[in-house]
């Protein structure tokens, strides 16, 4: 046997010395450094500048990726907790999304108080957005990857399953499941706390996957 040791770059497997070839090579396109820039500037328009201008009660806890639209029109109670990867999307000109204190979002839900028109022979995309207001009062409860339309009222207490759509007003203290949203049931309801675990059971399967 030879005293000799090889040199240490030829106990480097190949494809150890490819990746870090291409990690070099990445860092020298200036194509990375570009889209580095665009991701820069998206988180500022949609997080950081609407969040400025929000109206946000003391103790609100949001995610770092939750895209804020006309922050000007959105209000925020005290103590809410916004989930990751929401959206919260205040009118161009006059829909305003109000939330109340303790409300609680799943990650993934959607909030919007526009909509587009569908006359036919125009583009959906050209056409006029149609702008309602939507208030969700206190303490409710929005499970993962709920969507609440524009015009929308949800009142204190309720519980809205996951998935759900929510098409139309919630009355207080109602537990709501589905698409579109129906209710089908009453907070301390055995029934209907049964229907919000099924609703969230798909999810979680999802998840484990």
């Amino acid at each position: 046997m030879s005293g000799v040791s090889e040199p240490h770059s030829a106990r480097v497997p190949p494809r150890k010395r490819h990746r870090a070839l291409g990690f070099g090579v990445s860092q020298l396109d200036p194509r990375a450094w570009f889209q580095l820039l665009r991701l820069a500037h998206y988180y500022n328009y949609s997080h950081v500048t609407p969040r400025r201008l929000a109206d946000i009660g003391p103790g609100v806890r949001m995610a770092p990726n939750v895209s804020l639209a006309n922050g000007e029109r959105i209000k925020i109670g005290a103590y809410s907790h916004i989930g990751a990867r929401c959206s919260i999307w205040a009118g161009d000109s006059v829909g305003r999304i109000t939330l109340g204190r303790h409300a609680l979002l799943g990650p993934e839900v959607f909030i919007t108080a526009s909509n587009h028109q569908t006359e036919p022979g125009t583009p959906v995309m050209d056409q006029p957005k149609v702008e309602r207001d939507v208030v969700i009062g206190d303490d409710v409860w929005l499970g993962a990857r709920v969507m609440v339309v524009a015009g929308v009222e949800i009142g204190d207490g309720c519980i809205i399953g996951a998935s759900s759509v929510v098409t139309r007003s919630i009355p207080a203290g109602s537990i709501a499941v589905g698409n579109p949203a129906r209710v089908v049931g009453h907070r301390g309801d055995p029934k209907a706390d049964a229907e919000v675990r099924r609703a969230d059971a798909p999810l979680g399967a999802s998840r484990a996957m």
